[in-house]
């Protein structure tokens, strides 16, 4: 977005679009609604994540909207199933 601000107001006389390294996708599946909210507050910290961040994540996954995760977060929540399997 920046990018394209400084093209349009002429800061800048081209326009280079990059890729964003942290990719965005729209997280509206079941499976992974039910995974952020069953991340326990320990678990996040092995997980990487501060309470405010699994809070937001479970304030999101409870809601009936479509919401976005970046990629690394998306991979961090996907690695739960390693940590619930060694707890076992």
């Amino acid at each position: 977005m920046r990018e394209l601000a400084n093209y349009s107001t002429s800061k800048k006389g081209k326009l280079d679009l990059v890729k964003s390294e942290y990719g965005i996708e729209r997280i509206a599946s079941q499976e992974i609604r039910q995974k952020i909210l069953s991340i326990s507050y320990v678990e996040r910290k092995k997980l990487g994540f501060s309470k405010g961040i699994l809070h937001n994540m479970k304030q999101n996954a409870k809601s009936d909207k479509p919401f976005s995760l970046n990629a690394h977060v998306l991979e961090k929540v996907n690695k739960l199933e390693a940590l619930v399997s060694g707890r076992k």
